[in-house]
Parts: structure tokens; C-alpha cells; sequence
């Protein structure tokens, strides 16, 4: 059935548009058009006045939410019950996360994820590997005995999963330190379709150099398990500023990274380099003030996620929240600020033909904002779900 969203600003991940509807045809985008050019027999569905539809949100860090944590149960209920709790605050497309463990877990996480993108309207997207190819002397919460350089086995089985996850559109992002993994791995890898960023890493400048143009595409929360830029080392951090065609994954919630810091970072690196990933855990979307990782407990304090010894443990926030203090603390338009949420994480994962944009052939993907930027419907793959 065709069915047109109106009543509602629109944001098309270009523009603002008023007076304007979303053509539904299935779990596709048939058109926006003008309200005076509703389809012939489209149902006329009215969204709230004063409203603001617009892409969905896309999540390429996610490790946990709603009470679960994919490290704990690599499964596809897990990675279901992660991305439906993380479609309450506007995300329609999520990489569940697994940082750092065992091989045969990590298959398992894997292989879970690539069951549950075969759910209809899953939300899943793939599977971000956090780990375990990173720097001992950057694991920030990761388990250091489970930390190793990939074998022959590994790379294999890796650089044959893009390929199995394209087949729903899926994608496979692994965070990786560069000097823990040779050119040559990364060169095959990146060539399989392997979306490769640098994180939890000590490298230096020149290495992480050689790493981008290896096939290294960006940095896994920037700032964050990586050496401070100094004056003689610059390190990491100025190596992804420098670089226009590195994508930059931050954490807006004001704790992981001054203010200060993202401004810069987005005024120095080109339109659509910068987007926001929540790096979510557990607690988000939850009254809890503590859970377990790696049999560690870690606390819920004022927006802090911690270990006993004070050590960050992923961030305690939703996306519409880092929207929020992206217009709050960064001082961005609010455009720019919904764009890092939906279309730039989309081009970072090659995705941007289908998702983070209101436009003919789009997936249904949309997320419903009140004037508060608070989220109150979303839609995925074309069906809605209120709050």
C-alpha cells in the first residue's frame, strides 16, 4: 500500500522542507513531494504539528543497550534486543558491537549478527569488531590477555565476511591498533570490503600514515585509547585531522572528549568527515546503575561508566541525546548535527545509496522528532513504531 507521511517539517539530509510529504511504497521511499501532489489513492497519514521527520540514525558503535551486552551473549536476540532498544532514541540502523575476546566468541558474535540482519525491519547492520588486533598499552577497558595480532585463520575468515554480510547490506567495521598489524593484512583486508579504522592504538604519526594509505578508511572514537597530540608526537589524533579523506568517529556526551576538542575536529576536517557514534553499553535506556564486563563490575556515576579505578567503560548515552549536545556544546546547526547521526556515518560505511537520506528509493528508514528534539516514532524498513 502507498502511503504518504504528512504534517510534519521535513529534514532530507540536505534540507529543511516544509510543506512537503514522504511517499511510502513497502520498506522504500517512493518521493517527497509538495502536498499538493499526493499520489492518486495514497493513505494520508497526518504526524503531529510541529514535528520533525527525518533519517533515521545510524549507530556504528554499539556495544550494548537496554540491559544487554553483546559480549556477554554473541546472539541474535542479543543483537535484536540492542537494536530495539536503541530504536527508542531515533536509531534505525546499528553495528553491534564485540570488543576484545576469545576467537571463538568472536566468530559466534559474528555469525550471530549475521543471523539477526536476516529478521525483517531488524535494525542490525552488520557488526562492529572492536578489538582484538589493538595495543596493549592503549586497551583502555579491553581484557589484555585476550589482545593478539590476527592469524592466518582470522584474516580469512574475516576477509570472507563482507562478502556474506552484503548479500542483506550489511557491513563489517574492525577497530584495530595499525602498529599491531601489518600492510599487508590491512591491504587484504580493505580490498575484501573490510571497513577498517584505527583505535585503542599507540602508533605514531608516520605509522598511522602508512596505515590510511594501506587501506585504513578511519578512527574508532577519536581522542579516546590513543596517545594526546604533542608538539614533537603527534600521534594519531593529528594523523586523522590532517588526513581529508579519514572518517572521525566521536563520542558527544561532554565526558569522553572536551567540547572544545570536537570543535576543533569539525572545523578542521572537510563537511561529512566527523559522526557521532554513542559507543552505548548496557545502562543506556535502563534504570540500572551497574553491570558486569569481563566479570568486572562496572558503575553507573553522573553520566560516567567506570571501573572500579575510575578507567571509562564505553558512555552512557543514546544518539539523540549526542544530537542534542551537538546544538548544545558544539554550537553546530542543527542540520549538520542530524547529518553525523544519519548520513555522514552512512557514507563512512558505504551505505549512503540507501540509508541517511529522505530521497526516492531510500529504505523506510525515519525517525520522528518533537521540538524538544526528543524522539516520539520511528520507522524501519517502512514500519513505525511510537514511543
Amino acid at each position: 500500500m502507498t502511503r504518504i507521511l504528512t504534517g510534519a517539517r521535513l529534514f532530507t539530509g540536505e534540507r529543511m522542507l516544509e510543506d512537503h510529504g514522504v511517499v511510502l511504497e513497502g520498506e522504500r521511499i517512493r518521493a517527497v513531494v509538495p502536498l499538493d501532489a499526493v499520489p492518486a489513492g495514497a493513505r494520508v497519514e497526518r504526524l503531529p504539528e510541529g514535528t520533525l521527520l527525518v533519517p533515521g540514525f545510524l549507530d556504528a558503535q554499539v556495544n550494548g543497550a537496554g540491559g544487554v551486552l553483546f559480549n556477554d551473549t554473541p546472539t541474535p536476540e542479543a543483537a535484536l534486543a540492542i537494536a530495539a532498544a536503541a530504536r527508542r532514541s531515533g536509531t534505525t540502523g546499528l553495528l553491534p558491537t564485540f570488543i576484545t575476546d576469545a576467537p571463538g566468541r568472536m566468530r559466534e558474535a559474528c555469525e550471530a549478527a549475521l543471523e539477526a540482519m536476516r529478521r525483517p525491519a531488524s535494525g542490525v547492520l552488520g557488526i562492529h569488531l572492536e578489538g582484538p588486533f589493538i595495543s596493549g598499552e592503549r586497551p583502555g577497558v579491553h581484557e589484555s590477555r585476550f589482545i593478539r595480532v590476527p592469524d592466518a585463520g582470522e584474516v580469512d575468515y574475516l576477509g570472507a565476511l563482507p562478502e556474506r554480510l552484503a548479500v542483506r547490506g550489511g557491513r563489517l567495521v574492525v577497530t584495530l591498533a595499525p602498529e599491531c598489524v601489518d600492510d599487508a593484512v590491512i591491504g587484504r583486508l580493505a580490498a575484501a570490503g573490510v571497513v577498517l579504522s584505527a583505535g585503542h592504538t599507540a602508533a605514531t604519526y608516520e605509522r598511522t600514515r602508512e596505515a590510511l594509505a594501506a587501506g585504513v578508511r578511519g578512527f574508532t572514537h577519536l581522542f579516546n585509547a590513543m596517545p594526546p597530540a604533542q608538539s614533537r608526537q603527534p600521534g594519531p589524533v593529528v594523523a586523522a585531522l590532517e588526513a581529508d579523506e579519514a572518517w572521525c568517529g566521536v563520542i558527544a556526551d561532554g565526558i569522553h572528549v572536551h567540547p572544545a576538542m570536537l570543535r576543533l575536529l569539525v572545523k578542521s576536517k572537510p563537511p561529512g568527515r566527523v559522526f557521532l557514534v554513542t559507543d552505548a553499553m548496557p545502562p543506556v535506556g535502563t534504570e540500572a546503575s551497574s553491570f558486569t564486563l569481563y566479570g568486572r563490575t562496572i558503575l553507573r556515576r553522573e553520566g560516567r561508566l567506570v571501573t572500579g579505578n575510575g578507567t571509562l567503560a564505553g558512555a552512557d548515552i543514546d544518539m539523540v541525546t549526542a544530537v542534542r549536545n551537538c546544538v548544545r556544546l558544539l554550537g553546530l546547526p542543527l542540520e549538520e548535527c542530524l547529518r553525523m547521526a544519519s548520513l555522514h556515518p552512512a557514507s563512512y560505511l558505504g551505505l549512503d545509496g540507501q540509508l541517511g537520506r529522505l530521497a526516492p528509493g531510500y529504505r523506510a528508514d525515519l525517525t520522528l522528532l518533537r521540538e524538544d528534539l526528543t524522539v516520539l516514532a520511528t520507522w524501519v524498513a517502512g514500519q513505525e513504531q511510537w514511543s
